[in-house]
């Protein structure tokens, strides 16, 4: 789902449009919801542009149906289809998007369900898209939380029909294909090529697992980082930020079908955060998947990969600023015109006058030395990336 470049294109604007924004939009936000105590008194008391260590918000893809555009169809307990941490640092240099696979395996403390009052016990080993059900967005947070020992007092959950409203809002997003993708479970079928993917047919790209790579979450997730950095590259690049309609109707379509943890649903949080990422270049915010392993015992699932997880967990703990390393896109992207069989007719164009916001900027030049390199494992990329998504 698009919901980390939605929301993030939603602040990434002056504090004073964000203000007049949020303040109208917040007003009708449907609903809230609070998270631990721990989480609730830090967002509470701290600043979001000057926590220790930097910003954490984890935004949750529920697969809910009930409510949405094919309400007839309904998914027992829903689950988060869409598990991504956002870190920005605390100089406000760098943003690092970590997207958990739903099939990883991880610890799930013990949750009460907020709707039924269903309390669930701790479990060792469960599926990270399972914690949703079983204590709602706080038990999320708690999980993320516990798998990479940061604190995170802020976190959103958006469902499908945000997804929708989003992409239609900001006119669609050019996505690059290289390899044809037919997926009957979605109903995509995208010929190699440039595409300009809006409502459903946005919400299927995202969602696509089977047309995709090796059909696995993983390949999905790689894919949905394609999307991401060229959602992000438009917002930042072609004056859509700066134009208060389409502004409007892009925050009114993520926060009228989101639930916001009550820190994060509050106009000075939105307004700081859009302080915190003025002026970051797409070259500085990072898309990474979180390092796992194949399940011996279940190949349909994977498990951390200890010793690269603990890398980047020490990276986010720490507030390191951090590179990805070459060949590091997943297994459902490639590099711009560097797919096999494609040569460079799938890779995006970039018109003249309006230059990408990787070319413009002397900020998107080479990462500092000082940055830490991740593990070769950890695959992503960074926003500034022309990628394109592989059918299989």
């Amino acid at each position: 789902m698009s919901v980390v470049a939605s929301a993030l294109a939603v602040v990434l604007v002056s504090g004073t449009s964000v203000a007049a924004i949020a303040g109208a939009q917040l007003a009708t936000a449907p609903h809230t919801v609070q998270l631990s105590k721990d989480d609730q008194s830090t967002a509470k008391t701290a600043d979001i542009t000057a926590i220790k260590g930097g910003a954490n918000i984890l935004l949750i893809g529920s697969d809910t149906r009930v409510g949405q555009f094919d309400s007839d169809e309904d998914v027992e307990g829903a689950r988060n289809d869409v598990t991504i941490l956002v870190h920005v640092s605390q100089d406000h240099q760098q943003l690092t998007a970590v997207s958990f696979p739903r099939d990883l395996k991880v610890p799930i403390p013990a949750c009460t369900n907020p709707q039924t009052g269903t309390t669930y016990p701790a479990v060792s080993s469960q599926l990270i898209n399972e914690s949703l059900g079983h204590g709602g967005v706080s038990c999320v947070v708690d999980t993320v939380e516990n798998l990479t020992g940061l604190t995170i007092p802020y976190a959103g959950l958006i469902t499908f029909n945000g997804v929708i409203e989003m992409s239609n809002a900001v006119g669609g997003v050019d996505v690059c294909v290289a390899k044809p993708i037919n997926d009957s479970y979605t109903g995509l079928q995208l010929a190699a090529g440039q595409h300009t993917l809006a409502g459903q047919d946005a919400l299927a790209f995202l969602r696509s697992r089977h047309g995709v790579g090796d059909g696995s979450d993983l390949a999905r997730i790689s894919s949905q980082q394609v999307f991401l950095s060229a959602l992000l590259r438009k917002v930042t690049s072609d004056g859509t930020l700066s134009n208060p309609v389409t502004l409007y109707k892009l925050a009114g379509a993520a926060l009228s079908n989101m639930t916001l943890s009550d820190g994060l649903a509050q106009t000075r949080t939105l307004v700081g955060l859009a302080s915190a990422l003025r002026g970051m270049n797409t070259s500085n915010m990072l898309f990474v998947q979180y390092p796992v392993i194949d399940d011996p015992d279940d190949p349909a699932h994977v498990l951390v990969s200890q010793d690269a997880a603990h890398a980047l967990n020490l990276a986010l703990q720490t507030d390191q600023r951090t590179t990805l390393g070459d060949s590091s896109t997943g297994r459902a992207s490639e590099e711009a015109g560097t797919a096999s069989g494609t040569g460079d007719s799938a890779a995006p164009s970039t018109p003249s006058d309006t230059p990408s916001a990787a070319a413009s900027s002397p900020a998107a030049a080479a990462p500092s030395a000082s940055a830490t390199a991740l593990p070769s494992t950890i695959t992503g990329q960074s926003a500034a990336e022309e990628t394109c998504s592989v059918g299989n």
